[in-house]
């Protein structure tokens, strides 16, 4: 398998939406810049993310963007907050309606909440569902705020699959918060998943390819101006319902995670392609 990269996403506040690049450094962490601030619920202690909609999904009515050594967020009615105002926090929690506080530490043992994606999905985003607790970067360096591993990858075959399945006939790569978008060009859905276990050469950068992703209903959410879409995660189910870890059970999945074996420069339109 061999394509370009033809987008690279970076996502300085966890859950917020971010910005594309046209060049980016990648390190062992991952992209520069990606997630490293999020907001701490302070009733909680949890991090903030838009995987608990019902508390959350307004984190995705704001965007974030690098500014130096820190982040600056506008809010929904065109309010600037940058990391470093006396008043950030403040501005933050009433925006959001929960007093949080913004950091560029992650607390050990950090967590958040995943609402059970069936249930969101069954009774709506603004319903009491089960949460389970997740604890964040379990494969990647500590530093940042991602998920799981440092970067996440997802390919253009299985974009359209998702798109030819669902009903508005496109799907856009924003919803699913990918790294860095793979050119596949003919190539199968979710081809990602046999790339497992191998290492994939992106610009001066080596990954290694660890799990299928996992998909929870931030992608079914408002982002921005992209509307709600549950064909989002409905689909994913539907065609690709697999174990993305042993013991893990079924999930629906899009994209792949990987970790860095080699950090360098990844321009936007470098090939890549599988070692």
């Amino acid at each position: 398998m061999a394509g370009t990269a033809v987008a690279l996403r970076r996502y300085p506040v966890k859950s917020m939406l971010g910005e594309e690049l046209p060049s980016v450094e990648v390190a062992a962490t991952g992209l520069a810049g990606d997630r490293g601030w999020a907001l701490l619920d302070a009733e909680t202690g949890r991090v903030a993310s838009a995987k608990s909609p019902r508390l959350w999904r307004d984190l995705l009515t704001m965007s974030a963007v690098a500014d130096g050594d820190g982040v600056r967020i506008v809010l929904p009615d065109g309010r600037t907050v940058r990391s470093g105002d006396a008043r950030a926090d403040a501005e933050l929690s009433e925006a959001l309606g929960r007093r949080v506080t913004l950091t560029d530490t992650r607390p050990e043992g950090a967590t958040l909440a995943r609402a059970v994606p069936d249930q969101v999905l069954a009774a709506g985003i603004t319903a009491e569902v089960e949460d389970e607790e997740v604890v964040l970067g379990q494969g990647s360096p500590p530093g940042t705020f991602v998920d799981f591993a440092p970067v996440h990858l997802v390919g253009t075959a299985t974009l359209a699959a998702i798109a030819e399945a669902g009903e508005r006939g496109v799907m856009e790569a924003a919803r699913y918060r990918p790294n860095i978008v793979l050119d596949t060009g003919d190539g199968a859905g979710f081809g990602e998943n046999d790339w497992v276990g191998r290492d994939l050469r992106v610009g001066e950068a080596v990954l290694r390819v660890m799990a299928p992703t996992p998909r929870c209903s931030v992608p079914t959410l408002e982002h921005g101006t992209l509307p709600r879409d549950t064909g989002a995660l409905r689909i994913p189910a539907r065609l690709n319902l697999v174990e993305p870890v042993p013991g893990m059970g079924p999930r629906p999945c899009a994209g792949v995670y990987a970790q860095v074996v080699t950090p360098g420069r990844v321009n936007a339109g470098d090939p890549f392609r599988l070692l």
